[in-house]
């Protein structure tokens, strides 16, 4: 472990946040954009795949409910010292699946070490936002979305170039290890909140219920966390199957709504400082129902291209501003109810890729996206509970 810190970049708390964030995406977005052809080397339909998927899922909320204790023992740095690097290498064993239930098997320590990484950032984003007296939640999740892009075109490009998934999920493996030493070297966990009490600085090693508050955040988060997992999950497949388009459009197709995200998170923060955080996320929630809409009933590769866009720009700060609005109530320890909105919340991903890969099966892959609509509204409506 010394030797990361002999490697690693002199860096600000800020910038090991965006850091953090960035590099987790990466770890974790080589495979989505080689989904159809992994699915092909499998040989199975949509609703095997999507069961093989809820590994990442299942893990992440192992992780979340039982994990508290090991990640207050090992520390934020170990955490995303080692979390990083092991994501890289399960989702590349999960490349070599042969079956939806070993793909299963591959991405379930992934998501446990999905699971610690989520904890770890988010908290260290908001006590860095405490220090520094400025937000930057949803800056910090604009490197994941930097992180994720850069991982679906690096996916594109490794496919256009005939490099097989496996191969380049491999590579992977040795291209994040590689940055987190350099990145993350010197990486020291910020001090808690001065309100934390003691109490506070422990995860609960159990299930967090969420509180009536926590559940409205939830469901204000519900329709932008599905459409989230529906393009990274089904987007590759739906340009392969709607519009028989190349893996390089089908890793841009992944691409595209992480970009948008990215840029306009970059920005969000100054939008919700000047409009409030209820009114950034409504017109948010609007253009994410436009782009649903344009991907459900696009009839050309580049309106399908366009409304995946556009869902990324609707997801793109939904979700940080709940888990700042989750981190400041002052009913529970902080901890906890950034533990309760990540839980539910990750209960959405644990039944979408199964539920949205039979709704792709039976009623096609258009439907996959279109079953969001009514979601949508229902946000709309729960986003009041957004204010702090």
């Amino acid at each position: 472990m010394k030797f990361f810190q002999v490697i690693g970049w002199n860096m600000s708390a800020v910038q090991r946040v965006y850091a953090a964030f960035f590099l987790y995406a990466l770890a974790l977005g080589g495979l989505y954009p080689r989904m159809a052809e992994v699915q092909k080397s499998m040989g199975v339909a949509e609703g095997a795949l999507g069961l093989g998927l809820i590994g990442t899922a299942s893990g992440t909320l192992i992780s979340l409910t039982f994990g508290g204790r090991w990640i207050e023992r090992w520390g934020a740095q170990k955490i995303l010292w080692v979390g990083l690097p092991l994501v890289t290498v399960f989702y590349a064993l999960a490349a070599f699946a042969t079956h939806p239930f070993w793909m299963f098997m591959s991405l379930l320590p992934a998501g446990i070490c999905i699971g610690a990484i989520e904890q770890v950032v988010n908290l260290e984003a908001d006590r860095v936002e405490f220090a520094v007296g400025r937000r930057i939640m949803n800056r910090a999740h604009a490197f994941w979305s930097i992180g994720f892009a850069s991982a679906g075109l690096l996916g594109g490009l490794a496919a256009q170039g005939g490099l097989s998934p496996q191969l380049h999920l491999l590579g992977m493996v040795a291209v994040v290890t590689l940055m987190v030493m350099m990145l993350l070297g010197r990486f020291e966990a910020a001090p808690h909140r001065p309100r934390v009490s003691s109490e506070d600085t422990q995860v609960s090693v159990q299930f967090a219920w969420p509180t009536p508050a926590i559940l409205m955040l939830v469901v204000a988060t519900f329709a932008a966390m599905l459409m989230e997992g529906a393009g990274i999950d089904w987007s590759a497949i739906y340009m392969r199957d709607v519009f028989s388009s190349s893996p390089f459009v089908c890793g841009l197709a992944v691409a595209a709504g992480a970009t948008t995200q990215a840029v306009t998170r970059f920005f969000a923060d100054r939008l919700v400082e000047r409009f409030q955080p209820v009114r950034v996320a409504r017109g948010l929630i609007l253009v994410l129902g436009l782009g649903v809409c344009a991907v459900t009933w696009a009839q050309a590769a580049w309106l399908a291209l366009l409304g995946l866009a556009l869902m990324g720009v609707g997801t793109s700060a939904i979700f940080p501003l709940a888990m700042s609005a989750a981190a400041q109530r002052t009913d529970r320890p902080a901890a906890v109810n950034v533990a309760a909105l990540a839980q539910t919340s990750f209960v959405i991903f644990l039944i979408g890729p199964p539920l949205l890969g039979w709704v792709a099966e039976y009623f096609g892959i258009r439907a996959t996206f279109a079953v969001s609509l009514p979601l949508v509204a229902l946000s709309f409506w729960a986003a009041k509970s957004l204010k702090n």
